[in-house]
């Protein structure tokens, strides 16, 4: 019954994605008169990125003068979590270029019915850099078109404050203030989510017919196959080069439990506190256990960055955009790094980052219904890499921080 409760909510989006998709094919066009429900369900979660991504990433930067003193830890931390978030992208990547899920799929009839595809423009690297992060003008940052320039300067103003002491301590209270209420407004706007998306997906389908369901199940596979080889094969590496054999034995030995805790709560937050039992008990020390496993939850989700690749191959192999060239490549893996480590400090930041992959690559901003569908299907294997993750990233940073015989001193 528990399991039940805490899947109480995925389990009425997943139903209402399968209705829609079922109603879709049944009654086709006919369909499109429940779109505008689906459109208002979505017009409520844009209007709601932009102060949400303000105000979370602010007030967190705002209230993290407090790690100041770990130093070491903190460097270590950042290299080992930019690494294997580094590391899933790539692995990501290769997996789509052996299957693409939409491989085989119609395209024709899903194209003709999408939003117009990006035009291709001519620009320096320089230029892209530019457009990417920055606007000219204050009042562009808020728009949902321009979330990392929003990001940075969101960022800006939480360091500022963090700076101020005590005089921006009425600055950090306030979007602290703001956060918490945001967020009640997103949880009032997503006790909608079933019907919108259902409606959205019912639409969808009675336009683009099964071919378009094809591609979603073939995403899911490929996404079970990537967790799988990156669950047992990369963690069993970090584990090995954290602690050797003996990193092995004790990570395997004690992950079981974070692991079955990750797939029936499908949250990265409910598993916290199971995640610093285990950690401890994997012979980690307390500081680093201690801060590795909460900041981890927030901005490290490596089965956030594989599945923000398999949405961008999604979206560019619809409307033909290259993937073979080095700085195709390079934005792929980019932005989908983004998408699942910076994202993931955003509470709700699936909706943000689909929002972000339209917004860098130029495609309108009415396909993120199309690949938040994705998000939900792969949430909970994706919940399961995000969040076990962090105890082997607990490992790598002791083997660093405290040296190369760490483990063997523990179990001494």
């Amino acid at each position: 019954m528990k399991i039940l409760k805490n899947y109480a909510f995925s389990l009425f989006l997943i139903a209402g994605i399968i209705l829609g998709g079922a109603a879709g094919l049944i009654f086709g066009d006919k369909t499109s008169v429940v779109r505008p429900i689906g459109e208002l369900f979505l017009n409520l979660m844009f209007v709601v990125i932009v102060p949400l991504v303000f105000l979370s990433v602010s007030s967190a930067i705002a209230n993290m003068q407090g790690m100041k003193r770990l130093g070491k830890i903190m460097g270590t931390i950042f290299a080992v979590f930019f690494t294997t978030a580094l590391i899933a992208a790539v692995i990501a990547f290769v997996g789509t270029t052996i299957y693409n899920p939409l491989k085989g799929v119609d395209m024709s009839q899903i194209i003709k019915n999408l939003p117009a595809a990006p035009e291709a423009t001519a620009s320096t690297i320089g230029e892209t850099i530019v457009k990417t992060f920055t606007v000219p003008d204050f009042l562009d940052l808020f728009s949902k078109s321009n979330l990392l320039p929003l990001i940075v300067f969101s960022i800006l103003l939480g360091l500022a404050t963090s700076m101020a002491g005590a005089k921006g301590k009425p600055v950090a209270d306030f979007l602290n203030a703001g956060t918490e209420v945001i967020l009640k407004m997103v949880k009032v706007i997503m006790y909608a989510a079933p019907i919108g998306l259902g409606c959205y997906f019912a639409d969808t389908v009675g336009k683009l017919g099964p071919q378009i369901i094809n591609g979603y199940l073939n995403s899911f596979l490929l996404y079970l196959v990537l967790a799988v080889i990156y669950y047992f094969g990369a963690f069993t590496l970090y584990a090995f080069i954290a602690g050797g054999p003996l990193g092995v034995k004790v990570y395997w030995k004690n992950v079981i439990t974070p692991s079955i805790t990750a797939i029936a709560t499908s949250s990265s937050a409910a598993c916290i506190p199971v995640n610093l039992q285990a950690t401890k008990k994997m012979g980690v020390p307390d500081d680093i256990a201690e801060t590795v496993i909460p900041l981890g939850a927030n901005t490290h989700k490596d089965g956030s960055v594989m599945g923000g690749i398999i949405k961008i191959i999604f979206l560019f192999t619809l409307f033909g955009k290259d993937m073979t060239s080095p700085m195709s490549i390079l934005a792929i893996i980019g932005v989908a790094f983004l998408v699942g480590a910076v994202m993931g400090a955003i509470p709700s930041g699936g909706m943000t980052g689909e929002l972000m992959i339209c917004a860098v690559f130029g495609f309108n901003p009415e396909l993120v219904g199309t690949i938040m569908i994705i998000s939900t299907i792969i949430d909970i294997p994706a919940t399961l890499l995000n969040s076990t993750g962090n105890t082997v990233c607990a490992m790598l940073v002791s083997r660093f921080v405290e040296g190369k015989n760490w483990l063997s001193k523990q179990f001494a």
